[in-house]
């Protein structure tokens, strides 16, 4: 397919920034999804809606459209994918060109992750109704991707008629392609010990804040090794007032690798230590331990990896695989069976305030996707 042209790219743009004004933070995509719906149908084209809404927590399910490819195209379908939701807003989001890139006027998320990519698969849907692609499309909008990867855990992979597909969710370079990523762990510790006056009977009372930071102070956090994490990400807990030792304490953490192995042993490692810290303090304690999502590797050889390395170089990207400490929805698709890559969008610092995409950025992995398609027919 050609390259976006400049109606198209000022229309990429509009879109961009009329989706990122629509806040949608995990669980509440139901505003973005009907903004999604409006134009999908409004160009012809039929939209379902899964029931994953409430395995995922979400207020909608998962959005899934299909394209047919031209009279005499190649059989089989392309899957494009993106999520609709982001991490929570810290405040209002207002896109704003700032020298050669989007950014929120705020100090906040833009949400590029995964607005810029929702943006771009619009813009390729527009053009596939226009001039139909060489190999028919699916396009599939999760939700709650930001909590644990819900939508697409709960999403059921064998409705799709794809031979392989793609995410657009990882925040560097394009031109990166993702081979690996990592098996996620979530830990949490519900701490309880025993109330009592702080000034008057403090010997009678259990800090069950105590027994927290004892946990905490006594686990490996940061980067382990090359291919492993762990993270403390949350401690809630203590009471109103200074005069009373604390009975309640709650501890939430992660742990991550490549290597399976590792991550379970880690996971064990701060379990250990919550309970150390527990019995130091003399309190109870209840631990849960769930697994976010699985890592996979993909060979480098493997049809969806060479299928992105032409299309890069033809748009003047030299191609990179990678591998990664994030997640994506490729995680959930590859644990189900169905062959996955996630690519590089090129967006910055997701999840942060400074949060950004340039205009190269946004503009170039249209173009991108547009020579995927080519090259996915041709495979």
């Amino acid at each position: 397919m050609r390259r976006a042209d400049q109606a198209e790219r000022r229309h990429l743009h509009d879109t961009f920034a009329q989706l990122c004004r629509i806040e949608s933070p995990s669980g509440s995509e139901r505003a973005c999804a009907t903004r999604l719906v409006d134009e999908l149908e409004g160009a012809g084209l039929e939209v379902s809606e899964d029931d994953a809404a409430r395995e995922a927590g979400a207020e909608c399910g998962n959005l899934l459209t299909r394209i047919p490819g031209r009279p005499g195209s190649s059989d089989g379908a392309l899957l494009l994918c993106a999520h609709l939701d982001t991490v929570a807003p810290s405040a209002p989001i207002e896109p704003t060109l700032v020298a050669d890139g989007w950014e929120n006027a705020n100090e906040g998320i833009l949400g590029a992750d995964n607005k810029a990519a929702v943006a771009m698969l619009l813009a390729v849907a527009r053009r596939a109704v226009a001039e139909a692609p060489a190999i028919g499309l699916e396009l599939l909008f999760t939700v709650s991707e930001e909590n644990g990867l819900r939508g697409a855990k709960a999403f059921d992979a064998s409705v799709l008629r794809s031979r392989f597909g793609y995410v657009f969710d990882h925040a560097s370079p394009i031109g990166e392609i993702v081979v690996a990523s990592p098996s996620h762990y979530r830990v949490e510790g519900e701490f309880q010990g025993t109330a009592a006056h702080a000034g008057i009977r403090p010997e009678q009372g259990r800090s069950a804040v105590v027994a927290a930071a004892r946990a905490v102070a006594a686990m490996r956090l940061g980067r382990l090794d090359g291919e492993t994490t762990a993270n403390v990400g949350r401690i809630l807990g203590g009471s109103e007032s200074t005069n009373v030792v604390p009975d309640r304490c709650r501890l939430e953490a992660e742990a991550r690798s490549l290597d399976p192995a590792k991550a379970e042993t880690v996971v064990a490692e701060l379990v250990d230590r919550m309970h150390d810290g527990a019995n130091a303090a003399e309190c109870d304690l209840d631990v849960s331990v769930e697994q976010q999502f699985v890592g996979y590797r993909i060979r480098g050889s493997a049809a969806p990896v060479a299928t992105a390395e032409r299309a890069l170089r033809a748009c003047g990207y030299e191609p990179r695989t990678i591998a990664t400490g994030g997640g994506s929805d490729a995680n959930a698709f590859q644990a189900a069976g169905f062959s996955c890559v996630n690519l590089a969008n090129g967006t910055e610092r997701n999840h942060e305030p400074g949060e950004r995409v340039s205009v190269e950025a946004l503009e170039g992995m249209l173009d991108v996707t547009l020579a995927l398609i080519d090259a996915a027919a041709a495979c």
